[in-house]
Formats: structure tokens, C-alpha cells, sequence
């Protein structure tokens, strides 16, 4: 009988988490680093230096590889000869760990978490409750499987029960495109196939802890249906042209990975999760003699790139810009921002609507003549930081309040991540606005940017409340010009064609 220690099995979580915020899993950074070698689209290789470079940088400053620091999933394999000396609960454990490692002061985590889902949402404060799944097996050890999920790539998931007759790989091509890029890739596509609804997407996410070995699969070829699918969904998905940040290019998915379990004879139950560019996870044993020992990666693992602004950079006077500046911007046009700038998130667009809709208007320093907005939720500073890491928030959740920002606030343009929907392409267009977006997983990088943070409104909203940043050189790419083309849009569809004309010469 293995007796495990309340104290080590918190402590051992606290530990894994802040581990994995700043610690890329070195499987995927180097998978990153072969897709940045051979991508041949300008925007997406510079989103993918962006990526990189971004992860060495959190690695070496121990700080979070992106701002959104996840949702904590934690899966365990307790061995049925294991007793937990507590009277307390694993999940009151767990969360114990979680609350540890986000309220860390060397360390500050996001906290994301709201409760209730319905009403007043309110931030929990420490990112807990953890979602934990266990499971009792043979053995005297607790196996625990961890992962920070963030909300982009969590909120892209899908799931069908499909026909048995259904083309399992044809569904995953006709979803993917509908995800957007929200989700950040190029990242990792998890898919479970089969049980039942809530059993095809726990596979899906578990799916996701398997180490990146596509390279070595295409090197050996299949051995197995499952393998042949990884395969095929693999080639099919990069075919799309997606790329890195929805951009256009050769890498959407480093990697596909498939679960399968048994299932009723009428079903076809499959869930697809992707993990995005901030792809964090880790696995250990607890066996009775202590907290879980984790081995930091070696700097040397990581692909020696250090991101610079092209010279083709356009440097832009955040505190002087007019609408003639901006219809001056051309789709796929690379800025750096200087000056100020003023932030928001869901909750905050929320409250400037009230506001406006009651008439008594915007809170005093809230003004957005002539400014962009920021769609950030930057982790808390520590020691000599202005701010933590701040990346960009997905802006298509912001759609529905892109009319009433430019019409109503004198807003020139937004800044975000992934694409925008139709009505908002339409509000940029007719008010000759423009939609910036910066690189989803390089929230450090970014923060490198901000000289100046301070609070202007809605302080009680923690990481949603507005901001006015300083910035200076803060790398940001035109998605949407003032004429509402897209380069969500017309880089996918660019590189699609490419990306066939490539495989025809190949062969």
C-alpha cells in the first residue's frame, strides 16, 4: 500500500503549473521550429518567428508563454493499492494546487475562471475549479496527466455522432475551415472516435498528451487504420492553406492525434479538440516518496530564432493617427504601434454599451477619438514589469460590438487575433476603420512592447477591466483594410492553390 501525502500531491500540482506556463513541451516547439524552415509565406513565417522566439523568451524569464493561461485539466490514473492520508476531497486538493500556483507572486498566472456560467460571471479569482477526471487502475502509483487549456482553442472544439458509413476525414475537412483561426495555430488537432458523446471529446482531450511523432510516422509509413487517418486528416488539413495564425501557409497542424474507443453498432461518435500555440502539458508520478521531481528542457532545444521587425515594418504614431492614415493601410501590411492605446474585452464592451445606451456616457480617461482598441486580458506584472504578458484576445467575439464602437466612439480600429465575421467586415468597410491583428502565443514577446499600463475603467473587472497601454515598436499585421478585404480570406485562399501546385510539381 502507497500512502500519498495531501501536501505532495498540492504541491506537485502548484509545481506542474507553473512549469508548463513558461515550458513549451519540447516535442512541439521543435515541430514549430521544421514548420518556420520550410514555410514559404512571408506573414505566416513571421508569425511563426514570433511563436518561437516567444517561447524562449518565456522559458528563460520564467513568465507565461501566453497571456490566456488556461483552463486546468488534470486526468489521474490512481493505482488501486494507493491511499490519500486526507479527509479532504481530490477535487478540494487539486484546486488547493491550482490556487498555489496562480496566486504565485514570482509567478502570477491569468486567473480566468468565472462562476456562475449564467448570470454575473464573476472571476473566481484564483482560476479554480480544475476539471479532473480519475480513474482507478491496477498498481501502487497515481499517474497525473495535466494540461492549461485556453479558451481560443477550447472554444473551437466540435462534435458529431456521424453514420458508420460517414467519411470520418471528409467531416474534419469541412469543420476545420469554420473553426477560423482562432484557435492559433499551427497547433495540434485531437480527435477521439467512438463510446458516446461526452466519452468521444474526453478522448479527444486526452488525445492531446501524446508526444508529436508525425514527422516519424510519415518517415515509416502506417502500421494501422488509425495511423492511416493520422495520415491522411494530417496532409488534408495543411492542404487547406490555413497557416500559422490563420494567415495563409503550408503549416496549420504540426500534428493529428486519434483515440478510439468502442461504441453502440448504429454510432459514429467522434470530438475534435485543438491545442493551440500555446500547447502546454505534462505528466508525472506521485509514488508515496514526495512532490513530483520536474527536469526544466535544455535552451539548447529550442531552434535558434530571434524575431526583428522586417524592414518593411511601418512605423505608426498611435497618438497622431487619423482615418487617412489608416485607409492608408494595405491588407497584410506589417506595423509597429507607438503611443497609447486603449484596451477591452468582452465585459468592458458590455459596460460601454450600457453606458452609452443609457446616455450617460463613457467613464472619465475613456475617450477613443482617433484611437485603436486593444482586445487583451494581460496577466498581472511582477517585480520591474509595467504589465505581464498581454497578447491578443480572439476578436470574433467582439463582432457584435464592432458597429456600435465605430459608430458611436469615434474608434478608428481594432486590434486582435483570428479573423472577423461578416457584419463586423462590413462596419470596418463602411466606417473605413481597420482591424490589426497581433501574433496569438507570443503574449511575452508582445509585452516587451508595453512601456506604460495603467487602469483607466472598470477596475473590477480584473483582467477585463480597460487599460491605456504605452507602446513602442508593437508588431501588429493589417488583417482587414478600410476597404473590408481580409487576409483571413484571401491568404487561405491564396495558399490552398499554391500549396496544389507544389504537390503536382512533386510528383
Amino acid at each position: 500500500m502507497t500512502t500519498i501525502e495531501p501536501e505532495d500531491l498540492v504541491q506537485s500540482i502548484a509545481d506542474a503549473l507553473q512549469f508548463i506556463s513558461y515550458y513549451h513541451p519540447v516535442d512541439y516547439i521543435q515541430a514549430v521550429g521544421a514548420a518556420y524552415e520550410r514555410e514559404q509565406s512571408p506573414a505566416a513565417r513571421d508569425a511563426l518567428a514570433q511563436i518561437l522566439t516567444n517561447s524562449r523568451m518565456a522559458a528563460q524569464g520564467h513568465r507565461p508563454i501566453c497571456q490566456d493561461t488556461g483552463v486546468v485539466v488534470v486526468f489521474l490514473r490512481i493505482g488501486m493499492q494507493v491511499r490519500f492520508n486526507t479527509a479532504r476531497s481530490l477535487q478540494e486538493l487539486i484546486d488547493e494546487g491550482v490556487r498555489r500556483a496562480y496566486l504565485d507572486p514570482d509567478n502570477i498566472l491569468r486567473a480566468s475562471m468565472v462562476d456562475p456560467p449564467i448570470g454575473n460571471r464573476r472571476n473566481t479569482g484564483d482560476n479554480t475549479p480544475a476539471m479532473v477526471y480519475q480513474e482507478l487502475v491496477p498498481g501502487d502509483k497515481v499517474e497525473i496527466a495535466i494540461a492549461a487549456k485556453g479558451g481560443g482553442s477550447e472554444n473551437k472544439s466540435r462534435f458529431a455522432i456521424l453514420n458508420p458509413s460517414d467519411n470520418l476525414a471528409d467531416w474534419v475537412v469541412q469543420n476545420l475551415p469554420g473553426m477560423g483561426a482562432g484557435w492559433c495555430p499551427p497547433g495540434i488537432l485531437g480527435i477521439g472516435v467512438g463510446g458516446t458523446a461526452e466519452k468521444a471529446l474526453l478522448l479527444a482531450k486526452q488525445s492531446l498528451f501524446a508526444p508529436v511523432d508525425m514527422h516519424e510516422l510519415q518517415a515509416r509509413g502506417p502500421s494501422n487504420p488509425t495511423e492511416e487517418l493520422r495520415l491522411e486528416i494530417h496532409e488534408r488539413v495543411n492542404a487547406l492553406g490555413i497557416g500559422a495564425q490563420g494567415l495563409g501557409g503550408l503549416t496549420t497542424v504540426v500534428d493529428v492525434k486519434i483515440l478510439t474507443f468502442a461504441t453502440h453498432a448504429a454510432s459514429l461518435p467522434v470530438g475534435m479538440i485543438p491545442n493551440c500555440a500555446a500547447t502546454r502539458h505534462i505528466e508525472f508520478e506521485l509514488d508515496g516518496s514526495g512532490p513530483a521531481q520536474l527536469t526544466p528542457p535544455s535552451l539548447e532545444d529550442w531552434p535558434k530564432i530571434d524575431w526583428q521587425p522586417g524592414s518593411d515594418a511601418r512605423r505608426v504614431d498611435l497618438d497622431q493617427l487619423s482615418p487617412e492614415e489608416v485607409a492608408s493601410w494595405k491588407p497584410g501590411e506589417r506595423l509597429l504601434l507607438n503611443g497609447r492605446l486603449l484596451t477591452g474585452r468582452d465585459a468592458a464592451h458590455r459596460r460601454i454599451q450600457e453606458l452609452l445606451d443609457s446616455g450617460e456616457g463613457l467613464p472619465p480617461g475613456v475617450d477613443f477619438t482617433n484611437r485603436l482598441i486593444y482586445y487583451v486580458g494581460p496577466v498581472d506584472p511582477v517585480r520591474n514589469e509595467v504589465v505581464g504578458p498581454a497578447g491578443p484576445t480572439t476578436a470574433t467575439r467582439l463582432d457584435r460590438y464592432t458597429e456600435m464602437m465605430l459608430s458611436r466612439t469615434g474608434l478608428l480600429g481594432m486590434v486582435g487575433k483570428a479573423e472577423r465575421g461578416p457584419a463586423a467586415i462590413e462596419a470596418i468597410r463602411q466606417h473605413k476603420a481597420a482591424y490589426l491583428i497581433a501574433v496569438g502565443g507570443a503574449a511575452y514577446l508582445v509585452s516587451q512592447a508595453i512601456r506604460k499600463a495603467r487602469v483607466v475603467a472598470f477596475e473590477e473587472l480584473g483582467m477585463e477591466a480597460i487599460y491605456e497601454f504605452e507602446v513602442k515598436d508593437m508588431p501588429v499585421t493589417v488583417a482587414v483594410d478600410a476597404t473590408g478585404e481580409s487576409v483571413h480570406q484571401t491568404g487561405p485562399a491564396e495558399w490552398a492553390v499554391r500549396i496544389e501546385q507544389i504537390k503536382r510539381a512533386g510528383q
